[in-house]
């Protein structure tokens, strides 16, 4: 039987923190349940399909459903390809971390082979897999990315929990997701600073692949630097 109301909010207040400096990415069972967590330096990307409520409208269930697998899987597969961990999915969002040695790069390449396959496989599936796919197959979604320290904990209850993310770049990176702006790809200025010249400019002609958006927020009260692309890369 589980304890009171009273007592479980009693119970987390009054315990305290066993935080460990993480190295990689935690699974859940690396962090103990009553007020364990690692912090870590981490790039967080979330990418989530827009529309979907209209599709949800528009379409039968099982083929929204079919489209929003599609999306989830793509983005996952390329996460784990890229080297990041996954740690959250939301209906049809997912949330991606990436530690270690340029994580800030690898983050920004899963987000423009994201790109790419929401342009170029995914459409085809959709045309190829209904007779009248070809009136809804373009999808669209955006992809937002923030980089720096965060804790991350496990909430719930025994047998039900997960890990959950604090601090301002998951927070930030799942707020640009939400942006539907012309470009479909946003990172902070803390990930522009750290990627090398092949994340910087591209073609003969060395154009620059990123454009300032503009300050978004209030986000956590604070206004942040965006930068956006429409950059694709196949993988």
């Amino acid at each position: 039987m589980y304890p009171s109301i009273e007592n479980s909010v009693s119970n987390i207040f009054n315990t305290g923190w066993n935080i460990a400096k993480g190295t990689v990415v935690p699974d859940t069972e690396d962090i103990v349940l009553k007020n364990g967590g690692k912090l870590v330096d981490a790039v967080y990307l979330y990418a989530d399909l827009a529309g979907s409520s209209k599709l949800a409208q528009s379409l039968t269930k099982e083929a929204t459903a079919k489209i929003i697998k599609a999306y989830i899987s793509t983005v996952s597969r390329i996460i784990l390809f890229k080297g990041g961990a996954i740690r959250s999915f939301d209906g049809d969002r997912v949330m991606g971390i990436f530690m270690g040695v340029d994580k800030e790069e690898r983050a920004v390449r899963a987000a423009m082979g994201i790109h790419w396959a929401v342009n170029e496989v995914i459409p085809e599936a959709i045309k190829n897999g209904f007779t009248d796919g070809k009136n809804f197959c373009d999808i669209r979604h955006a992809i937002g990315i923030d980089a720096g320290e965060a804790l991350i904990v496990r909430g719930g209850v025994r047998d039900n929990n997960d890990l959950i993310s604090i601090g301002s770049a998951p927070n930030v990176a799942a707020k640009l997701s939400d942006l539907r702006l012309a470009p479909s790809i946003f990172i902070t200025q803390a990930v522009a600073d750290e990627l090398g010249a092949d994340y910087q400019t591209y073609g003969e002609a060395r154009r620059p692949v990123w454009s300032r958006v503009h300050s978004v927020g209030p986000i956590g009260g604070r206004h942040v630097t965006v930068y956006g692309t429409n950059i694709q890369w196949a993988l």
